[in-house]
């Protein structure tokens, strides 16, 4: 049990990714009626929000926030005031996150772009500081590496496929009782 803990801690933006789908998995099981294409991609795109965009980044303010000099070791930098700079645009992304939980297209497209400038940023920071510095630390070529390139495309194909769901026409007579019902 130990390891998870210290697998979880170490990795929380994989871990929040599992949670998501997991979270979503049991909103599915749960949901009364026939489920639809559509049930399962909100399913996936709201938990995904909530959890890696929501959580995520609440966790990452408060990581740089109060645990600034942790985080700069773990990235394999020098503690910085800049770190407080990431640690309030953390907290909006994770403000927008739970916001878009349940709302429009278009506000889950805003919380999953600004995210996505920043990671896909950062993870070009990372790989920069992987050829110039030879900077291997965990927090700089670990799954954050990964995540950093990930998150944003599994946030875009989720939107996709939600806003595709939508505009699909149900197909069988069963679909339009069990949706009215």
């Amino acid at each position: 049990m130990e390891a998870l803990y210290i697998l979880v801690l170490k990795n929380p933006t994989v871990a929040l990714l599992v949670l998501g789908f997991l979270l979503a998995g049991v909103a599915i099981a749960l949901k009364p009626g026939a489920t639809t294409r559509a049930d399962v991609a909100e399913a996936l795109l709201a938990y995904f929000l909530l959890c890696s965009i929501g959580i995520g980044y609440l966790y990452n303010f408060v990581m740089h926030a109060f645990y600034g000099e942790m985080v700069a070791h773990f990235i394999g930098w020098a503690d910085s005031p800049f770190q407080l700079e990431v640690a309030y645009a953390s907290l909006g992304f994770a403000a927008v996150g739970f916001f878009a939980f349940k709302n429009t297209l278009a506000v889950r497209f805003a919380a999953i772009l600004g995210p996505s400038a920043f990671l896909w940023g950062a993870g070009g920071g990372h790989i920069y500081q992987m050829i110039t510095a030879h900077n291997f630390a965990p927090g700089n070529a670990g799954a954050v590496l990964y995540t950093d390139i990930l998150l944003p495309v599994i946030g875009f194909t989720l939107l996709w496929l939600k806003w595709r769901a939508e505009r699909e026409p149900v197909r069988h007579a069963s679909h339009v009782r069990a949706i009215r019902t």
